[in-house]
């Protein structure tokens, strides 16, 4: 069944198939976004955004059995029985673990965006240039001053807030008044800068609208209501999301379509006009085959989706999947280290408390390998941390356990303690891989994904120098009962999957072009986390987005000049 033309197709409605939407819609291509989950509408579904936690018939937990039958996507972080509406049921989409890889995917329109946990920092130079400079990878086509006004066109659009601390490490952006550190994070600001130069921690850059700005009051978003209840979805519009800001935005341009349900195959390669040609579907309900055709497909499906749909794009003159001359195609997968965590007790401060629920966490800035190697290992990371106060223990009361005394003794605020977990680089390696399965199919009839994806020496190097450095940081800051913990998890649950069709300028050893288009196919181009060349240490998100509104301004340019 072959349907209408569009200028543009975007595969998938995350936050990088938004931005693509957005910015073709903005240059006035009619576009058709194609997501394989359910439609999802701002405010209307939103089913659990205003219950309290007596209101959920298991408190807020999730009964077993869902567990039992969902072992991969129950473990991830934000998983909850508020929240599990926006998560797949791993039947959905069943894969093969060569090694353990716990994929995690939420399919609706809008996918992740609606559960993602929305920092953004900027890469800054050192990210782009070490893979090459330092020989553990392929080198980026591009760098820092190339994507900064990128960078700077989207975070004002999506709202970021920050503060501006003129660290190389981090770069500036275009920030709202950030969240306010509360006592015990300003004391480990301090006892940071005293005691180890060079590290510095800062309020969270996070995309949430703490001061809106009339292109977010055009948007219909509000202000941050500071309750951390993000990934139940916010009526407010306080954070960033496809389904509050740019889809709704594409769709005021009168020129873009929706269309749930809509499981992509493959792509179309007509090898006479040696162009893409059109995306063969599959209807999620009624599994009728249907076929789109436009100008440009950008493939938005998330980084292991992505390599699975070009993987499984096969013609005559792309027999191993589209694109993929070199043969490198869903290799150099890349992800982000997670498996270090530390916390420790801090007394005094007893006399403080916060107001609200603070949807953000502070940032130390990434201090290893800074332009050259300091350490035994390739790569850097950056460290989440944060000062919070836990509820009174019993133990801690004198007296009877029983009555009024005890009950008001109980509602008051107990310990402090300070924690810190890791954000990690990883390698880019051939080894490190994905690829169909010759035998296993999922329920469209499409093969499986197969991840052979795991750790290496140069994980447990910077893990345990994390271990090691974090427990160092809390005792200078007067904590005490330190626990480090390396969690041993599998690779995935960091929910960072990077690479597979990564950019590059060397079509011998790249498949991507600096302009986000495969080099054999270039009217197809990748902007989700598939075109990532290295993984950085800073969280991607925000990189995605303005990679896919470059590569879209790109796009429009091309057509308009008959060039694509």
């Amino acid at each position: 069944m072959n349907e209408i033309q569009y200028d543009a197709i975007v595969i998938g409605s995350g936050i990088s198939g938004g931005w693509a939407a957005k910015e073709l819609c903005e240059q006035g291509m009619k576009t058709l976004v194609l997501e394989r989950g359910r439609n999802i509408e701002h405010l209307k579904d939103y089913p659990t955004w205003s219950k309290n936690p007596w209101e959920f018939p298991h408190g807020g937990r999730v009964p077993k059995e869902y567990i039992d039958k969902n072992p991969i996507t129950s473990k991830a972080a934000g998983f909850g029985e508020d929240t599990l509406h926006f998560f797949i049921e791993d039947a959905i989409q069943p894969y093969v673990q060569k090694k353990p890889f716990d994929w995690i995917r939420g399919y609706q329109v809008g996918g992740k965006s609606l559960i993602w946990g929305r920092a953004c920092q900027r890469w800054s130079d050192y990210e782009f240039k070490a893979p090459s400079n330092l020989g553990y990878g392929e080198g980026w086509p591009i760098g820092y001053k190339d994507i900064a006004p990128w960078y700077s066109h989207v975070e004002r659009f999506i709202g970021v807030c920050g503060n501006t601390d003129g660290i190389e490490a981090m770069p500036d952006g275009e920030f709202l008044p950030p969240f306010e550190l509360n006592c015990v994070e300003r004391h480990l600001q301090k006892v940071l800068s005293d005691k180890f130069p060079g590290r510095h921690l800062v309020q969270g850059r996070w995309a949430q609208v703490t001061q809106p700005q009339e292109i977010h009051l055009q948007q219909g978003r509000g202000k941050c209501q500071c309750r951390n209840l993000c990934m139940r979805g916010c009526p407010y519009g306080g954070y960033f999301s496809s389904v509050t800001s740019t889809l709704p935005w594409a769709n005021k341009t009168g020129r873009l379509t929706i269309r749930p349900y809509s499981v992509v195959h493959s792509i179309i390669y007509d090898e006479d006009k040696g162009k893409a040609t059109g995306v063969r579907v599959i209807d999620a309900e009624s599994k009728e085959e249907i076929i789109y055709n436009s100008r440009v497909i950008f493939v938005n499906a998330s980084a292991l989706n992505t390599n699975l749909i070009l993987l499984n794009s096969k013609s005559n003159r792309f027999p191993n999947g589209l694109g993929n001359d070199n043969g490198l195609l869903g290799k150099y997968i890349g992800f982000h280290l997670y498996r270090g965590w530390a916390n420790g007790k801090i007394n005094g401060f007893e006399d403080k408390y916060v107001y609200g629920k603070n949807p953000t966490e502070c940032i130390i800035a990434n201090y290893r390998n800074l332009g050259k190697l300091d350490t035994d290992f390739f790569g850097g990371y950056t460290i989440f941390s944060g000062g919070y106060r836990v509820r009174r223990e019993p133990e801690t009361i004198a007296g009877p356990r029983l009555g009024g005394s005890f009950k008001d003794q109980l509602s008051e605020a107990g310990q402090w303690y300070i924690y810190m977990y890791m954000q990690g680089e990883t390698l880019p390696k051939e080894t490190n891989r994905i690829y169909l399965s010759e035998t296993e199919k999922d329920p469209f009839g499409i093969p499986q994904l197969v991840t052979d994806v795991g750790y290496d020496e140069n994980d447990e190097k910077m893990i345990r120098d994390f271990l090691t450095e974090s427990r160092l940081m809390l005792e200078a800051a007067g904590c005490t009962e330190i626990e480090t913990i390396d969690n041993h998890q599998a690779p995935g649950l960091d929910i960072h999957e990077m690479g597979g069709v990564r950019m590059g300028v060397d079509p011998e050893s790249s498949l991507l072009n600096k302009n986000n288009q495969l080099h054999s196919c270039p009217n197809v181009f990748v902007t989700d986390g598939a075109c990532m060349t290295s993984t950085g240490n800073q969280s991607p998100s925000l990189l995605y987005m303005a990679l896919t509104a470059r590569a879209a301004a790109f796009a429009a340019e091309q057509i308009r000049n008959k060039k694509l």
